[in-house]
């Protein structure tokens, strides 16, 4: 095991109790330069406004689909230039993108499930961008989806992500905070935010797979809206991808683990 999983594993504990601020320090006070935020909504644009506080590089990518809104585009650029960051935007591969366009065509989705085209078009160039670094920072929460991100853990070991024999240290700040808590954060700290949340869409995607949720529905009901409820994961969290460096006991308690799953 690398020394960094070794310290995360050490400090795991003290980390899940801070505040995701702190959080966000600790990850790149241990890990700069070689950690990574993946940002695409309001949760990420949190941990941008949050780790600008930090005085030391921390790299910022997001990824281009090719499917996005026009919203989204400007958006991203909105967060460029806001907090002055390098922001880093991977493509999938032209090749696997025209070939799958080629034999399926541009909506598959819709009749075949969307893991093949989130595989092309989002999974590759993450694992591409993470075999990059020694640790990420994400935005999820558990909350965000009762049925796939419960157990969400506020640092893991990720190996379904890493390059071969490295697992990555993943850690998930917000995995505590609810909604509510990041769109107050938002608004106190005047963070900027894709403008297609004031016209329903409270978790944004590809513009095909992503709608206007209604009221009373949960947030990633606007995802994928054809599909169960338990398969609305593109892939780059998936279900159980990572092991958590710390899991709950039976008891409530917290205890460490050293053991790695892959997915499946």
């Amino acid at each position: 095991m690398s020394v960094a999983a070794t310290a995360c594993l050490l400090s795991a504990e003290r980390l899940a109790h801070l505040d995701p601020e702190n959080i966000v320090r600790m990850a790149i006070e241990q890990h700069s330069p070689d950690i990574a935020i993946a940002f695409s909504g309001a949760e990420d644009v949190v941990l941008i406004d949050m780790a600008a506080r930090v005085n030391l590089p921390c790299r910022v990518f997001t990824l281009d689909t090719g499917r996005l809104h026009a919203e989204t585009y400007r958006y991203l650029e909105q967060v460029r230039e806001h907090y002055k960051i390098n922001l880093e935007v991977l493509f999938p591969q032209p090749e696997a993108v025209e070939q799958f366009v080629r034999e399926k065509g541009l909506f598959s989705f819709y009749r075949d499930g969307h893991h093949e085209c989130c595989d092309i078009r989002k999974v590759e160039p993450l694992r591409r961008v993470l075999s990059t670094v020694a640790a990420w920072i994400t935005g999820q929460r558990r909350d965000q989806s009762p049925q796939t991100r419960a157990s969400v853990a506020v640092v893991e070991l990720d190996s379904a992500s890493a390059a071969v024999g490295e697992p990555l240290v993943k850690f998930n700040p917000l995995a505590n905070w609810t909604s509510r808590q990041v769109w107050a954060y938002i608004r106190e700290h005047h963070v900027p935010y894709n403008p297609l949340h004031e016209r329903g869409f409270l978790s944004i995607g590809c513009e095909p797979c992503t709608r206007p949720t209604h009221p009373g529905e949960h947030e990633r009901e606007g995802r994928w809206w054809w599909e169960a409820e338990a398969r609305k994961e593109c892939g780059l969290h998936g279900p159980n991808g990572s092991r958590p460096a710390i899991t709950r006991s039976t008891e409530g308690n917290h205890r460490i683990t050293t053991g790695l799953h892959r997915s499946s």
